[in-house]
C-alpha cells in the first residue's frame, strides 16, 4: 500500500478512504466487525496502519477510515457477553422488518438457547446495535476516539441512517420506515460531531445514505451538527442522460442549505462500474462531470483507469450480495511484466484481474498522454489550480442539444458534456475558448468547438 501512495499524489486527490480493515470473520468482507480497535491479520497490523497514516500525511494526503456503527459481527465480544446483551435489539417475537441484500428475508434470527430473536438489518452474522442504549452510544464514540487519537482525519460512516430506529419497533409503512432514519437521528449525529470536534475543527465525516429522496439526503448535511458530506445514491443511480443529470443536480442543490456542501460519486464498491452500466462512451464525460461540479468528488479505485466490471465464475464468487465484479483488483502493471496479479499482488489474487489488464493498468496509462488516467490527472490539476472550479457558483445553460449538459462555473469557465455516443452540436457563451477536452487532443486556446464528438466533454474558458 505504501508503494501506491505516490500514484494518489500524482492523480491529484486529497484524501484516501479505506474500506474496513478491522478484525472480522469476513462474512461481509469486513463490515462484520469483531474488534473495532485492531487490524485483521489478513491486512497487517496496527503498526502497518500507523506507517501508512504517517506516509500519507507526509505526502499531504488525508486518511478516512470506514466506521460501521449499525452492527457488529456475531463474534464480537459484546454479542457473546451476557452482561452486554442489552447492546443489541432482542425481543420475544419478530416484527415484519426485512433484511437487506438480495436474499432478503426476515431481519430477525432466533437464538436457540433463549428462544428470543435478535435484529439484523443485513446478515444474521451482523446483529444490529441498539443505539437507544446510552452504553452503546458511549462505546461506539470510544471506537471513534481510538482512531482519532492515532491521527485519522475522518470517517466514512457505513449505513449511518440505520442507527436511529423506532424504539417501539413499529411496522414499516408505505410512506414511513420505522427501521431507519428515525427522529433520533439528528441528535445521534450531533453526538458524533462532538466527538470529532474534541480533536479539532478539521476532522470530518461523510455518510452513506440510501434514502428515498434527495431531500432526505440533504437533511443530513443541512442539520447544524449533521454530516459534513453525504453520498447521494440517487445521483449515482441515474440513467445516462443529460436531462436526468440536469434535473437531479438542480434538485439536490436546491435542497441544500446555503452553507451545506455537496459530494458526488458515480462509482463505488457496491455498484456495477459506470463503464459497464453505461458504456465506454460515458467514462470520460463522467470524469469531467464529477470533477467540475460544485462539491467534493469521490473516486472508486480503478475509476481513474475506466475499469469495467470483471466477470467472476461461480466457483470464485466470494461476496454475499453479488458485488465481486466491481471489486476485482486494480491492475497496476501489465501481467506480462508483473505476473498474474498485475502488480496488485505477487501471487494470484482471490478475484480475477480484468482480461484487458495488459493495456488497462496504471503503469501503461500513466505513460499514455491520451489515457483516462491522464485525463483525470489533468482535470484534478486544473480544478486545484482554479478556485472557480472548486467553489465558484454553478449555473446551467442551454447547450444547444438535448444530449448536451452545459453549465457555468463562476464567471470564467463553461462546461459542455455530450452524453450521446454520437456527435452533437453545442452552443457556447460568447468568447469561449478551449481549455481541456476529455479526448485530450484539442489545442488549448483555440475557439471552443461547435460540435462535440460522441462521449466528449470540453471545459472552455471565457475571455
Amino acid at each position: 500500500m505504501l508503494a501506491r501512495l505516490d500514484h494518489l499524489v500524482a492523480l491529484g486527490v486529497g484524501a484516501l478512504w479505506l474500506s474496513p480493515f478491522y478484525r472480522s470473520p469476513m462474512a461481509d468482507f469486513g463490515y462484520d466487525v469483531s474488534d473495532y480497535e485492531d487490524v485483521d491479520p489478513v491486512f497487517g497490523t496496527l503498526a502497518d496502519f500507523d506507517a501508512l497514516l504517517a506516509a500519507a500525511h507526509v505526502r499531504g494526503l488525508r486518511v478516512l477510515v470506514d466506521w460501521v456503527p449499525n452492527h457488529t459481527s456475531d463474534r464480537h465480544p459484546w454479542f457473546t457477553d451476557p452482561a452486554r446483551r442489552h447492546f443489541y435489539v432482542w425481543r420475544d417475537e419478530p416484527n415484519g422488518w426485512t433484511a437487506q441484500f438480495r436474499r432478503g428475508g426476515p431481519a430477525w434470527t432466533r437464538e436457540e438457547a433463549s428462544g428470543e430473536v435478535y435484529l439484523h438489518s443485513f446478515l444474521p452474522a451482523q446483529p444490529d446495535l441498539d443505539w437507544d442504549e446510552p452504553a452503546v452510544e458511549a462505546a461506539m464514540h470510544d471506537t471513534l476516539r481510538f482512531w482519532l487519537r492515532r491521527g485519522v482525519d475522518g470517517f466514512r460512516m457505513d449505513v449511518i441512517y440505520r442507527i436511529a430506529k423506532d424504539p417501539a419497533l413499529g411496522e414499516n409503512e408505505p410512506t414511513r420506515r420505522h427501521d431507519q432514519d428515525w427522529t433520533t437521528m439528528q441528535a445521534r449525529l450531533a453526538g458524533i460531531r462532538r466527538v470529532l470536534e474534541e480533536f479539532g475543527p478539521d476532522r470530518m465525516c461523510v455518510g452513506e445514505l440510501h434514502l428515498p429522496t434527495q431531500g432526505d439526503v440533504a437533511r443530513y448535511v443541512n442539520w447544524p451538527e449533521g454530516l459534513h458530506l453525504a453520498h447521494n445514491f440517487r445521483f449515482l443511480e441515474l440513467p445516462w442522460s443529460a436531462a436526468a443529470f440536469h434535473a437531479s443536480i438542480t434538485e439536490f442543490c436546491a435542497e441544500l442549505a446555503p452553507d451545506a456542501w455537496p459530494a458526488w460519486c458515480l462509482n463505488n464498491h457496491d455498484y456495477s462500474r459506470l463503464a459497464t452500466r453505461h458504456g465506454a462512451h460515458a467514462v470520460r464525460v463522467a470524469a469531467m462531470l464529477l470533477v467540475t461540479l460544485r462539491g467534493t468528488p469521490f473516486l472508486f479505485q480503478g475509476e481513474e483507469l475506466g475499469l469495467r466490471d470483471v466477470p467472476v465464475s461461480r466457483e470464485r464468487i466470494v461476496d454475499v450480495d453479488g458485488r465481486d465484479p466491481q471489486r476485482a483488483p486494480m491492475p497496476w502493471a501489465p501481467p506480462s511484466a508483473a505476473g498474474p496479479g498485475a502488480g496488485f499482488t505477487t501471487g494470484a489474487p482471490w478475484l480475477p484481474i480484468t482480461r484487458d489488464a495488459e493495456d488497462v493498468n496504471a503503469a501503461v496509462q500513466g505513460d499514455d498522454p491520451g489515457s483516462v488516467l491522464t485525463l483525470y490527472r489533468r482535470l484534478l490539476a486544473l480544478r486545484a489550480e482554479r478556485e472557480e472550479l472548486q467553489r465558484g457558483a454553478m449555473t446551467f445553460g442551454d447547450g444547444g442539444h438535448p444530449d448536451v449538459l452545459a453549465y457555468r462555473r463562476g464567471r470564467r469557465f463553461a462546461v459542455a458534456l455530450n452524453f450521446s455516443a454520437g456527435p452533437r452540436p453545442v452552443t457556447w457563451p460568447a468568447g469561449a475558448w478551449t481549455r481541456l477536452s476529455t479526448h485530450l487532443d484539442r489545442e488549448a486556446g483555440t475557439p471552443a468547438p461547435g460540435e462535440l464528438r460522441g462521449g466528449e466533454g470540453v471545459i472552455a474558458e471565457l475571455s
